[in-house]
């Protein structure tokens, strides 16, 4: 099977960075179209709320899936659990307990404190973890974690990923972990590009989207996250 290309909608991304950052469910199913018919496997968004905030609350993630699934009913959906949303974690696990028929998988940030508990949980909801991992010490601390995950999200992020090179840090966490994991790897910012080149020369899962990256590998304008993925499956 080949490598899953994977589309990252919106991440914490506001109009002022970009202008088509889709943040409501109709942008937002828009925005999964686009990239399902450039070629995108699955996506991932944060939903907001109505004042274009992230947000937890099954009363703004509700409508955000259901508009995805209604354009893209094939296609695998994801959302964020970033404690940056909530940072409180008892408030995080009350906002995730009310997640009813939900999205397919939600990423869980393997260094953030109670990474277990928030994927427990998310499997008791029956839905899928994603495990992300941004360093060695969050690789090692999720190797001791006995619980099925969907894949492994290796995310190479400037100044929280350990080091000054895109590349080097994802190489690091990769070395933690063991052969046969279904991977993603994937950059934001300046090493985005550069990162995404590698891993496909790798062979690994890769994801681009307005959350990682607001250029094509040139510096090129784009107008949507269809175009990005374009550009990903092009990259050699």
């Amino acid at each position: 099977m080949d490598a899953i290309l994977k589309c990252c909608l919106n991440g914490d991304r506001s109009r002022a960075d970009h202008p088509a950052v889709p943040l409501t469910p109709a942008e937002l199913a828009q925005a999964a179209y686009d990239a399902a018919k450039a070629g995108a496997d699955a996506v991932h968004f944060h939903p907001r709320d109505a004042e274009g905030r992230e947000s937890l609350r099954w009363s703004d993630v509700e409508p955000a899936v259901a508009a995805v699934r209604e354009w893209c009913p094939e296609l695998p959906l994801g959302v964020s659990t970033r404690e940056e949303i909530e940072p409180d974690l008892d408030t995080r696990l009350a906002l995730l307990s009310e997640w009813d028929a939900g999205p397919d998988f939600a990423s869980v940030n393997w260094h953030e404190d109670g990474a277990e508990q928030i994927a427990r949980l998310l499997l008791e909801r029956g839905i899928g973890v994603e495990a992300g991992l941004f360093t060695p010490d969050a690789a090692r601390k999720f190797l001791s974690w006995r619980g099925p995950v969907v894949r492994v999200l290796v995310e190479a992020i400037p100044g929280i990923s350990p080091g000054t090179d895109g590349i080097a840090a994802a190489q690091a966490v990769l070395d933690v972990l063991p052969a046969g994991v279904e991977l993603v790897v994937h950059g934001e910012g300046e090493w985005a590009w550069p990162v995404l080149e590698w891993a496909r020369s790798k062979g690994y899962g890769l994801r681009a989207g307005f959350e990682d990256m607001l250029t094509g590998p040139a510096g090129q304008h784009v107008t949507n996250n269809g175009e990005l993925i374009t550009y990903l499956r092009g990259i050699r």
